[in-house]
């Protein structure tokens, strides 16, 4: 009883934290930020005191102080006293007057290592490890060779930049998240909590119910949806794989497949219009370019991302033979459901309209959330009955604020030794070397290290950590500096299903009952006419739609991605109305790069061709003609049939 008591008050205070969270994310929406070092490091603090507390456990089996609550409570513990302690010094702080003392840095690193610990538990050793690294680098880094060798650093000077100042761990990433990103979370959370996700399924069955893929169509268009209002693409899969996952084995595909499917079309949610898992809103802020314009950029390589998704999904069911079900199999769409939908649409309509006029995206995030939260209430009649709910709802959003801060926070790590030592621009030249002005191979360089660098990471962080490493070469090379954004948000997210660390694909496997690297090395190949998006609209920034883009250009380079899309997914899946040859798949291998990355003229050139080859495989494989060389053959052996007949 005693055990029970304890563990409902822990449980308790770290709702009512978190509910705080939310709430304050809400005010800091709508009025701004009153205190800029307080929200800053008030943030940071919180989010550590909420993941301890939810961490604990408190019972007859574990103990009140089990190594592990001991644990967590210690972490508690260092984290309020620094935060406490930078508060009472931030004054002499911003003057400039203040010197370190040793309990100062001690005290700064163990905060660090805090964060970085919670870091590894709940985000994952790449990005901890990472972080780690940094630090050593700042240290000891006086001992390199190379391109890595600085002049060095004491322990002090470190932990001035990561700690007591703004430009580590509460840098620019931490402040852009506070003041706009976590009302986008408790947006998402209102949404998902007044019953607008559940509807979403509903319409993408329905929209999608008379295709062959069936679910596994209705699983990329749910994961849209979803992704519009998530930041997680972990999140996302759990949200809708739950339940498309086993429908999509129930229609005839594989395991791996279907975990594969959703695990490709949660990870392009990321970068979906119009949250693209709220990195946009960073992205605008870091480029000083409006909200919109970005939204506007991101539209169409997130369809054409999609379009290879579901090319993929048909190929798959031709080769299985899958056919479409009756109308109706999946369930009508009840009056109930279409009226919830509109708790969906309208607060999407708030976000665009409050921005078009002239308020900041962080406002919209807080007209879009009342809204969602008034039209629940009238649609919901759960929610009039039990307005806990609502709070409930908001606590809920405020752990999931938690949950995002601390990765962000350790991504200001890197972020503070990378401008503390200068080795983003020497990483800048040495790869600009590496490529010696060659676009592409700057653009593939460039890819993989964004791959790599985003590996185990949320968007945000992903984000972050690439354009600052590897985004100053690229537009070195003559990009757009919006396309070198996107460029990296599109490989950091799709490195959640490149293996080996395919963060999607890991938690869409245990679902889809598979064995996790065999998923991820599917949903690699199920999404792979998506990798080249990002090199087609580098390429071709007509696609952007901003980028000095007319009709006749944008259309050719339209319908050229079209063509090479469906040509690379036939050549991977070996299938196109029927079994290819090997040679036929590598001539359409061989095409791909030249549509993608050609000049207009050779474009519109192979884009006959690929059009001609797509019809000449449907001609002969509906046996439309008859070879010549074997045409009197086949006539005699006709003859002597009817003879014997």
């Amino acid at each position: 009883m005693q055990f029970g008591r304890i563990d409902q008050a822990r449980s308790f205070l770290a709702w009512g934290i978190a509910l705080f969270v939310g709430l304050a994310a809400l005010y800091l929406a709508r009025f701004g930020v009153w205190n800029d070092s307080l929200i800053r490091v008030g943030s940071v603090v919180v989010a550590v005191v909420v993941i301890s507390l939810n961490s604990m456990r408190m019972g007859p089996e574990n103990g009140l102080l089990s190594p592990r609550n001991l644990y967590f409570a210690v972490m508690i513990v260092i984290m309020l006293v620094a935060g406490f302690h930078w508060q009472s010094i931030a004054g002499e702080i911003e003057t400039g007057l203040y010197d370190l003392t040793p309990y100062d840095s001690c005290l700064a690193l163990a905060a660090i290592a805090v964060v970085l610990e919670l870091t590894r538990r709940f985000v994952g050793l790449p990005l901890a490890l990472i972080c780690t690294l940094a630090i050593g680098y700042s240290l000891f880094g006086n001992h390199l060779p190379w391109i890595f060798r600085h002049t060095g650093f004491s322990l002090a000077q470190t932990m001035n930049v990561l700690w007591y100042g703004y430009d580590g761990v509460f840098g620019t990433a931490v402040a852009v998240v506070t003041s706009m990103i976590l009302v986008y979370i408790v947006f998402g959370a209102v949404l998902e909590g007044v019953g607008a996700g559940d509807v979403l399924l509903k319409i993408a069955f329905r929209l999608t119910g008379r295709l062959r893929g069936g679910p596994a169509h209705a699983a990329i268009v749910s994961s849209t949806f979803f992704g519009t209002m998530s930041g997680s693409v972990a999140a996302n899969v759990v949200g809708t794989g739950t339940f498309t996952i086993p429908m999509i084995k129930s229609r005839g595909f594989s395991p791996r497949f279907a975990g594969a499917i959703e695990a490709a079309a949660s990870t392009g949610g990321q970068f979906t219009p119009p949250v693209m898992g709220a990195a946009a809103f960073i992205m605008a802020d870091i480029l000083g370019i409006p909200y919109l314009t970005i939204c506007v950029a991101a539209l169409i390589p997130a369809l054409l991302y999609y379009y290879s998704l579901f090319c993929t999904v048909a190929i798959e069911a031709d080769r299985l033979g899958i056919e479409a079900v009756e109308p109706g199999t999946y369930g009508e769409l009840t009056r109930a459901d279409k009226m919830m939908a509109i708790a969906f649409v309208v607060p999407l309509v708030v976000i665009v309209a409050t921005l078009i006029v002239g308020r900041s995206p962080a406002q919209a995030g807080f007209y879009a959330t009342i809204s969602a939260l008034v039209l629940g209430i009238l649609l919901n009649a759960n929610l009039r009955r039990k307005p806990k709910i609502w709070l409930d709802i908001i606590a809920k959003a405020g752990t999931a604020s938690a949950n995002i801060m601390i990765p962000v926070a350790a991504v200001g790590i890197i972020i503070g030794i990378m401008n503390q030592t200068g080795l983003g621009l020497r990483f800048a030249s040495i790869l600009l070397s590496q490529a010696q002005g060659s676009l592409f191979i700057g653009l593939l360089v460039m890819m993989l290290g964004c791959i790599v660098l985003g590996m185990g990471m949320p968007t945000v962080p992903a984000y972050l950590t690439i354009v600052l490493v590897i985004g100053p070469a690229i537009s070195k090379l003559d990009v757009p500096i919006l396309s070198v954004h996107l460029f990296a948000i599109y490989y950091g997210v799709l490195s959640a299903i490149t293996p080996p660390v395919a963060l999607a694909a890991y938690v869409a496997a245990p679902i889809a009952g598979a064995k996790s690297m065999a998923t991820a090395l599917t949903a690699s190949r199920v999404a792979l006419a998506g990798f080249i998006v990002p090199f087609a609209f580098v390429y071709n920034p007509s696609l952007l739609l901003v980028e000095g883009a007319t009709p006749a250009v944008f259309g050719l380079s339209v319908l050229s991605m079209l063509i090479a899309i469906w040509l690379l997914a036939t050549s991977a899946a070996g299938h196109d109305v029927g079994k290819l040859h090997p040679v036929m798949r590598l001539v359409r291998l061989v095409l791909v790069p030249f549509l993608v990355l050609g000049s207009p003229l050779s474009q519109a050139i192979l884009l006959a061709v690929g059009a001609i080859l797509l019809v000449f495989t449907r001609i002969q494989r509906s046996g439309w003609s008859v070879p010549k060389k074997h045409a009197h053959r086949d006539a005699r052996k006709t003859g002597h049939q009817n003879a014997n007949t």
